[in-house]
Formats: C-alpha cells, sequence, structure tokens
C-alpha cells in the first residue's frame, strides 16, 4: 500500500512536544520526511525514535526561531539537498504574558511577536520558493480562536495569531496560480503545556489531545487539498473562510 506522503519533505517547527510532535509523528506515519524543528536537542532524538519506530525518517534541527539567518540557512539547506518543500507546518509559538496591555512589559510583547509572527513571515519568505518548486506545495500555520474575540488580558497572543491569520492570506493571495495552498488551523482547547499555563485548573482529559490534532493536519497537507486562504476549524471540522467585518 502506498502512503498518502510518500516520498514529500515536511518541515515541522515545534516538532519537540504537544502539537508539534504529534504533527510529526502523524506526517512520518503517511509517508513523509520530516525536517524537525525545535530548540531542545533531547526531545528531538526522542521524536527521532519516534519517527524511526513508525517506518519513517527524520532531519532533527535544533534551532531557536529567532535566529532568523538560522532559517535562512536552513531554506538553502533543503533547497541543495533536495531542490524543494512539499509541506511547511508553521507550529511553534509561544504564549506571552496574560495581562492588561498597560501591564505587559515591552520585553515580552517583543518576544511574542518575534516567535509568533516575525519567525512565520521569515519562514514563509525563506520557504515560499520551496513550496513553489514542489508539484502541491502545502503549508499549515496555527492560529486561535482569540484572535477574533478580543478577549481581555489575552493582547499579544491574540495579535499575534490575527496578524498570522492575515499573512496566510496575503500568502495565499500572492500564490494563487502556483502548486502552494496555504491555510490556517484553529485547533480549539488542547491538552498541551501552554494550555495548562493558561488554565492551571482545567483538567487536559476533558479536552482534545494533540494527536488528535496532528491527525487531523495530515489531510490539508495531501496534493488534493484545493483551499487556499481559509481556516480549518477543528471544532467544526470544516473550512472557514475569513469574512471581512460587517
Amino acid at each position: 500500500m502506498t502512503l498518502p506522503l510518500a516520498s514529500r519533505i515536511a518541515l515541522v517547527t515545534g516538532a519537540s512536544r504537544g502539537i508539534g510532535r504529534a504533527t510529526a509523528l502523524a506526517l512520518a506515519r503517511a509517508g513523509a520526511h520530516v525536517v524537525a524543528v525545535a530548540r531542545t536537542v533531547g526531545a528531538l532524538e526522542e521524536l527521532d525514535d519516534a519517527v524511526r519506530a513508525a517506518g519513517s525518517t527524520a532531519t532533527l534541527v535544533p534551532l531557536d526561531l529567532k535566529d532568523y539567518d538560522g532559517i535562512d540557512r536552513l531554506a538553502a539547506a533543503l533547497n541543495e539537498r533536495y531542490g524543494r518543500l512539499d509541506i511547511l507546518i508553521g507550529n511553534a509559538g509561544i504564549l506571552g504574558p496574560l495581562s492588561p496591555i498597560d501591564h505587559v512589559p515591552p520585553a515580552d510583547w517583543d518576544n511574542v511577536m518575534a516567535v509568533n509572527v516575525t519567525a512565520n513571515y521569515r519562514l514563509l519568505r525563506a520557504c515560499v520558493g520551496l513550496l513553489k518548486a514542489s508539484d502541491a506545495g502545502r503549508a499549515v500555520f496555527m492560529t486561535s480562536g482569540v484572535a477574533h474575540q478580543a478577549r481581555a488580558y489575552w493582547g499579544p497572543y491574540a495579535v499575534s495569531k490575527a496578524a498570522v491569520d492575515v499573512l496566510v492570506r496575503t500568502v495565499a493571495a500572492e500564490t494563487v496560480n502556483t502548486p502552494v495552498r496555504i491555510n490556517a488551523f484553529s485547533p480549539g482547547l488542547v491538552g498541551t503545556r501552554m494550555l495548562a499555563t493558561a488554565f492551571p485548573g482545567l483538567d487536559l482529559e476533558t479536552v482534545a489531545s494533540p494527536d488528535s490534532i496532528g491527525d487531523a493536519i495530515v489531510p490539508l497537507c495531501l496534493p488534493s487539498v484545493t483551499e487556499t486562504g481559509c481556516c480549518y476549524s477543528m471544532t467544526e471540522k470544516k473550512f472557514l473562510q475569513f469574512s471581512p467585518p460587517h
């Protein structure tokens, strides 16, 4: 049986734990070679063991995504080795402080934007050409419902995810006549370390597991996907169109 992503090259950021790790493993089980990016070498090595157990292979890339020159070097290495990138998963992100805007330290604001927004811009800047070189380049970037809720005390994270949504839509408009399809993915509540930080009293067993999210992301990476510039809602289990304000 031919696996649906056999011979595909998939780059996953934040691949050492949570949704990123689950997505990397799900892509590996579907046949992809996973380029796993994260800061923690030990966790990447554990992921490599799991990917091999799943019958696939991985390239481990220890990298802090605030090392923007490092992102460029990674893209250059992918171009030299493969000449293309088939799948890009922009998963890495940080929560930042949950605080009134006037209490958010500027350094914390800048850090959230650096990881959640600028790093994803740098990834796309470096990798859109590689995605275009694929016969069916697919990109998925993690967003959140709070990007549209303007919820009190969630300013840095919500603003960063709203920026990611517009980034995805912009790149979709710029690549609509190419093999590239790019979408956002809104997972809802997922049992991750980030959720535990945001809601310390929440029973993580009552929300979605990272594994279920990883499995749901794989179909968005298939060559058969035609949607672009949309947001897939895990809660509603369908693509949603971004709507202008009324």
